[in-house]
């Protein structure tokens, strides 16, 4: 019998995921994380999110390990995790679609002005403005084109929007203008109206858009960030959209998250935050991919996805 162990959703982990895992993979023996009869030493797999490193290592015969997220921070920010055991982050069809409906819908909202609309019924003024630029007028960047970063683009590129892409390699994806590595960052910069970043954190795109960097955008620009909150300089944003040099900004990461009660972005007039909430897996859909990766690994192929300390993801 496979036993994997599960660090997920507390202490109802097993009855939540038990009947997907029993649907995709029903040899499996699924077992809650600190359940106290465990054999450690017979653990085959995690699925685990958040540090326990004394219990993780522990279980000295693991074979991999999942994260139910596509970001491994939480992991492989602590010294201590087992880094001779693959680490397998979570992409799915559902996550992928989740995340490119949400640059979409920020896209539209900054284009549409929902800061002002949203305002004006705040305040009960009817404020008619002139219409909008469509789809099709607005050049949408995309920051980070992995497998996150590539599923948004061409979602963006069928609803209409000329999209470009840039990241740390060049991409090959029919329609969409591919810039790699920093010396291509400015030109990308130049040609974007509508900046979407989906970028994972690491210690090359901590900070990576500042002040420098959204004077490069074009004047009356939008961000929408997706990716990870300390990529993005929160002050110098706010700065460039009070000076109106941007137009508007929709957020869905922070550092830190929340931010301070007391914190302008708040209240900010140009700025839409959502919780960190643009796209998750679904139970299901997080059962079926490691169950899948599981029974693939059994038969002797590859895990997928793998975390790479190279790259930083």
């Amino acid at each position: 019998m496979t036993i994997l162990a599960i660090r997920h959703g507390g202490a109802n982990a097993i009855a939540d995921y038990g009947p997907h895992f029993a649907e995709f993979a029903p040899q499996l023996e699924l077992r809650l994380w600190d359940d106290p009869a465990l054999d450690l030493a017979a653990v085959d797999y995690v699925l685990m999110w958040g540090r326990d490193p004394e219990r993780l290592a522990k279980m000295v015969n693991l074979k991999a390990i999942f994260s139910p997220g596509a970001g491994v921070e939480h992991i492989v920010n602590d010294p201590t995790w087992p880094q001779h055991v693959p680490l397998v982050r979570m992409f799915t069809d559902g996550f992928a679609r989740r995340m490119g409906e949400y640059a979409i819908l920020g896209a539209l909202a900054l284009m549409k002005d929902l800061p002002r609309n949203i305002a004006g019924q705040q305040a009960r003024h009817w404020d008619q403005f002139d219409p909008e630029p469509i789809a099709p007028e607005v050049r949408v960047g995309v920051m980070g084109m992995g497998n996150l970063g590539s599923v948004t683009a061409k979602m963006m590129q069928a609803f209409g929007f000329p999209v470009s892409g840039w990241s740390a390699s060049r991409k090959d994806i029919p329609g969409i203008t591919s810039f790699a590595g920093m010396d291509e960052l400015p030109e990308f910069l130049a040609q974007t109206d509508m900046l979407v970043m989906v970028l994972p954190d690491t210690a090359a795109t901590k900070g990576l858009m500042n002040a420098e960097r959204f004077a490069m955008m074009p004047k009356g620009a939008g961000v929408v960030n997706a990716g990870r909150g300390p990529q993005l300089v929160l002050a110098d944003l706010m700065a460039a959209l009070d000076s109106g040099h941007l137009h508007g900004a929709f957020l869905d990461v922070f550092a830190p998250e929340p931010p301070p009660a007391d914190h302008a972005v708040w209240g900010h007039k140009r700025i839409i935050m959502t919780p960190h909430n643009a796209a998750f897996d679904t139970r299901r859909e997080r059962a079926r991919y490691v169950a899948g990766a599981i029974l693939a690994h059994g038969r002797g192929e590859a895990l997928p996805n793998l975390y790479q300390a190279g790259r930083g993801y």
